[in-house]
């Protein structure tokens, strides 16, 4: 298969031609696919996005340029690391920090999540300072139960309340960061996940919306690479992960990739969900969470998919928009889809990533 395939950007010619390359078990996948390329384009469009602008930096672009540190580590690209890095510096003397937060809420906060990583790439002390000041502020006056101010069971939070914890545990070490985060989620796999193993957007909004379960999927993974066995609340977490991989598992579309609504055949195959899900099972095989022998087809399946999702100019396409919670189907079938919308783009980043890992693994440790 030739690299113009993709960059015809028709979803439905590659659909149909999935299944033959799709990867057999042991080997690689097809160098148009390489998701080592596919995260270099992603991470250089984020690279050259201008930090210009009247808005307040929010989550999507925070995931965005996390995705695009990690892929940095990943790649041993120092050139990209430092031109991530000067992004960030530029955002900090651009109109006196006016696109810097300083409202609570957990879509802002996460902002703390782009200096901590810096400061585990560069060493600069006065990122880890700035990155440590959110991830306070967050649990600044947490609830009676112990769960941070910011709680609103919304499933979106499984992510952007525990990512900013846990990259300020791995940047100090310090255990309260990791309690907090732990706990946090498992007060909401207690509360939203159904027992079909997926999760509703939220109490009141009782729909399986794709990017929502995303955001838990690629939020559980997260947190199971850090939290010890010994945690209390690592089996609680683990159970979660594992019954939602299991209902992910089964809604996977033929194409490899998800619908906007779960377990609606009719709605659209959707990028973001289907790039944070295909980062959810490349980690759990590489981590030995998930049997290889059921998931690693299943893997390679999603990322086939999702590539062909990723058009000529390293622009995520089919993003749906983004979407508050609503208690309607309506609302969430028509949503729009978007390209190069960062959404996508950070998802498909996290995703290019874990199969690059998976990829470089020298073994993959066996489910038990």
């Amino acid at each position: 298969m030739k690299l113009t395939l993709r960059a015809l950007g028709s979803v439905g010619i590659l659909a149909v031609c999935l299944s033959a390359i799709v990867p057999a078990q042991g080997q690689t996948i097809p160098a148009e696919y390489a998701p080592i390329q596919i995260g270099k384009g992603l991470a250089k469009d984020f690279s050259n996005r201008s930090v210009q602008g009247k808005n307040v930096v929010i989550y999507p672009e925070i995931c965005a340029w996390y995705g695009s540190l990690i892929y940095a580590r990943e790649a041993h690209d120092k050139q990209l690391l430092e031109a991530l890095q000067k992004r960030f510096e530029d955002l900090l003397a651009f109109n006196n920090q006016a696109r810097v937060p300083n409202t609570r809420h957990v879509d802002f906060d996460v902002f703390g999540v782009v200096p901590l990583e810096l400061y585990m790439q560069t060493g600069e002390k006065r990122y880890l300072e700035m990155g440590l000041r959110f991830a306070d502020l967050q649990w600044e006056s947490p609830q009676a139960d112990g769960l941070s101010s910011e709680t609103r069971y919304w499933i979106d939070d499984m992510y952007m309340l525990t990512i900013l914890q846990l990259e300020a545990y791995r940047a100090t070490k310090n255990p309260k960061y990791l309690l907090r985060g732990a706990k946090e989620m498992a007060a909401y796999i207690q509360k939203l996940q159904q027992p079909n193993g997926l999760f509703f957007h939220s109490p009141d909004a009782k729909y399986f919306w794709g990017r929502g379960n995303g955001w838990v999927a690629a939020g559980m993974t997260e947190m199971l690479t850090s939290l010890p066995k010994s945690n209390p609340n690592y089996p609680v977490i683990l159970a979660g992960y594992k019954k939602m991989m299991s209902a992910l598992l089964a809604s996977q579309g033929k194409d490899g990739v998800w619908r906007q609504l779960l377990d609606k055949e009719e709605s659209w195959a959707e990028s973001s969900s289907s790039g944070m899900f295909t980062f959810a099972f490349a980690e759990g095989v590489r981590n030995g969470w998930l049997a290889k022998d059921l998931y690693s087809p299943a893997v390679y399946r999603a990322w086939t998919g999702v590539s062909g999702l990723v058009d000529q100019n390293s622009l995520v396409t089919s993003v749906c928009e983004g979407t508050n919670k609503e208690d309607s189907l309506t609302y969430y079938l028509l949503r729009k889809r978007r390209t190069g919308d960062l959404h996508g783009q950070a998802a498909v980043l996290w995703a290019a990533t874990a199969m690059a890992r998976l990829e470089s693994s020298d073994k993959v440790v066996a489910a038990k």
